[in-house]
């Protein structure tokens, strides 16, 4: 029997370090997609007049670089038909606008030309509320152990609002994102809340409170949906495609990835106790 016993050990091992081999798997490749990248914010407290769009193009799976997109006709126009032109920073594919002018309200609408295509997409410039306080308790997360810091606004009870919150951290090289929808909070006051097992004293967060539309905030719903969680970070590669407001007037088939949003943000920093 431990004759056996050695010779079974003796095929396990063998069959396990065969297994150790490298595997490379054929990837069907799509033809690129332009991605743009048009979020307008005019935080409180600032003129608002330069603004970036950053044009890219989609890459295989295992590519490490993400190409940039130069060339293009960008510019975005107010419903008073005011045209503000982005010039791009030359071979970075960021399109920069130094005389924006932001206004609550306003509608805007973005064209992109691109290969002899046309892509639009059209949005209002929503208000954000003041972020008025901040609030720090120790019994936060889901063990109930952890930090968790809450900052609070007040939401207008005129109309529906749909809010997009930033949590900007000394703990992570990335931000993170949450959406939120007045539904039962209409008129009252409302919270965004940060929280994680690494956060201690001493650690720096940014709040970033911005005013969107609500067809923005289903599209940012679903994206931190396939990112893994609705506090994650949605600006990684998705493993499903997720259409925005961006339309190719001269080829439909042909769509941009992104979204053009024009917002208010309201911004305010807190070092943990």
């Amino acid at each position: 029997m431990k004759i056996t016993y050695k010779i079974i050990i003796v095929l396990c091992t063998l069959f396990f370090i065969a297994c150790e081999d490298v595997v490379d798997i054929e990837l069907d490749t799509a033809p690129a997609k332009l991605v743009i990248d048009a979020a307008l914010k005019w935080e409180k407290g600032t003129t608002g007049n330069e603004q970036t769009i950053k044009l890219t193009t989609t890459t295989d799976f295992y590519s490490s670089e993400i190409p940039v997109v130069s060339g293009a006709t960008v510019f975005v126009t107010n419903g008073n038909a005011v045209q503000f032109n982005f010039t791009e920073t030359p071979g970075t594919g960021n399109y920069v606008c130094t005389n924006f002018i932001p206004e609550i309200g306003q509608t805007y609408t973005l064209t992109v030309i691109y290969q002899g295509e046309t892509f639009n997409a059209t949005e209002n410039m929503i208000a954000a509320p003041t972020i008025d306080s901040v609030e720090q308790t120790e019994n936060g997360g889901f063990t109930g152990d952890e930090i968790e810091v809450k900052f609070f606004f007040q939401d207008n009870v005129a109309i529906d609002n749909f809010y997009l919150t930033q949590f900007n951290t000394s703990l992570r090289l990335l931000p993170e994102y949450d959406v939120i929808d007045d539904d039962f909070f209409q008129g009252n006051q409302m919270f965004g809340l940060y929280s994680d097992e690494d956060l201690k004293t001493n650690d720096q967060i940014q709040f970033t409170l911005q005013g969107i539309s609500e067809r923005y905030y289903n599209y940012m719903n679903v994206l931190l949906g396939i990112a893994g969680s609705n506090g994650g970070s949605p600006f990684q590669t998705p493993p499903a495609t997720v259409r925005g407001n961006i339309i190719n007037q001269t080829n439909f088939d042909n769509f941009a990835l992104g979204y053009f949003s024009v917002s208010e943000t309201d911004k305010k920093s807190y070092i943990v106790q």
